[in-house]
């Protein structure tokens, strides 16, 4: 009668869009599947916990951190990725800054203009990274 929600999330699973015209600014918490065409400018970053797949259009735009178990670009980022499980790199994605995966997967014509770095703890490199937001944030 009652069913369990799914620990996976499915292939191409939707449950959140933001629209090609759609400029976001500040911090954006999401859980699920999040597919961006519009501009964020600000962190994106998955609840802890839960499943969740970044996808970035094409056209989509983020200015700011990343945090997410799984993250497919094929757009513009500019700002640091923290990807918990995998990375891929789309045809069109244009990367300025640091990669942080577990596993990455790049296609011909991607752009990165920073450093891969492969971690086995990319959780751990998330929770030292909010705790030091967290801890400037406190100071000022």
């Amino acid at each position: 009668m009652f069913k369990n929600k799914p620990t996976q999330i499915a292939p191409g699973q939707v449950d959140t869009m933001i629209g090609p015209q759609v400029v976001m600014r500040g911090d954006l918490q999401f859980s699920g599947g999040l597919y961006i065409e519009g501009r964020i400018v600000g962190k994106v970053i998955a609840e802890p916990g839960q499943p969740a797949v970044l996808t970035l259009a094409e056209n989509g735009s983020i200015e700011g951190e990343v945090h997410a178990p799984v993250v497919v670009i094929n757009g513009e980022l500019t700002g640091d990725v923290y990807a918990g499980e995998r990375v891929e790199l789309a045809a069109k994605a244009r990367v300025l800054g640091n990669v942080h995966y577990k596993v990455v997967e790049m296609i011909a014509g991607s752009m990165l203009t920073g450093r891969l770095i492969h971690s086995d703890t990319a959780g751990e490199v998330r929770g030292a990274a909010e705790a030091a937001v967290t801890a400037h944030a406190l100071a000022d």
